[in-house]
């Protein structure tokens, strides 16, 4: 632990942490809205289109028909709110650029916390971050790659009756597409969660292991609040990687 510090030397630090995080959130999310016109084409709407990998890679897997149909996939997205273009220009930016520095959010987090850490405390608390940081962008690619293309593609497709045009807001859109990714980044924070809580002794593998059947129910509602229309489908896509990832904490977790 370095050298005491008065609360006002604490308060003037994270004053001028906070300062540097809204200094380059504001500097990124700029420099994103001017790139956004593009990224917005060729990423976040690539969802949409028939030729996005996964879709091809199930293409290929499958023949000609996919586990969706033989279909023709194209969403057109409609904009029914006059400012939704526009103040979704800026949403996206602003997300995006929190996402690509988070590792420097990370990293001011460290330098705040790390005064108040003994010795052998800190190589805890930075792999932590790392591990954190790495698991977080892995889950948010699992969210863009995965999770959110099936959800999408099965709902846009699903039809109650041939007389029913399926037309998908913007905002709608982004909702989702967002709530989605962000909500598996932090998801796959899950067995770093569970392997700190095991070493500072506040759970042990046994009872995880014991705890299954609530964490199911756990999982289950935290599934259906990740994917609003609680269909089935969106439902095992989502709860699946949650329950390996609760597995994958146990398995991290020393033994009793």
């Amino acid at each position: 632990m370095d050298g005491k510090q008065s609360f006002w030397d604490h308060l003037d630090e994270l004053r001028a942490g906070l300062l540097r995080v809204a200094a380059v959130l504001l500097v990124s999310t700029i420099g994103l809205f001017a790139f956004m016109p593009r990224l917005f084409d060729q990423l976040i709407l690539a969802p949409t289109r028939e030729d996005f990998l996964l879709y091809r890679l199930l293409a290929s897997w499958t023949g000609e028909g996919t586990i969706f149909g033989s279909k023709p996939f194209a969403i057109e997205l409609i904009n029914i709110h006059v400012a939704s273009q526009f103040t979704t220009h800026i949403s996206t930016s602003f997300y995006a650029a929190l996402i690509v520095t988070c590792p420097y959010l990370l990293y001011e987090l460290w330098r705040f916390i790390r005064p108040a850490l003994y010795e052998h405390e800190r190589g805890a608390i930075r792999t932590a971050f790392g591990c954190g940081t790495a698991l977080f962008f892995v889950g948010c690619v699992v969210g863009y790659l995965v999770i959110f293309p099936l959800t999408f593609r099965f709902l846009a497709q699903y039809s109650l009756s041939e007389a029913i045009a399926t037309q998908i807001a913007l905002q709608s859109y982004m909702n989702n597409f967002l709530g989605i990714i962000l909500t598996m980044g932090l998801a796959f924070e899950l067995p770093l969660v569970v392997w700190l809580l095991a070493r500072m002794g506040l759970i042990s593998r046994t009872q995880l292991q014991r705890g299954r059947r609530y964490v199911v129910v756990a999982l289950l509602i935290a599934a259906a609040l990740i994917t609003p229309s609680g269909d089935p489908f969106s439902l095992a896509v989502v709860f699946t990687p949650l329950y390996l990832l609760y597995e994958l904490g146990i398995a991290f977790t020393p033994k009793n």
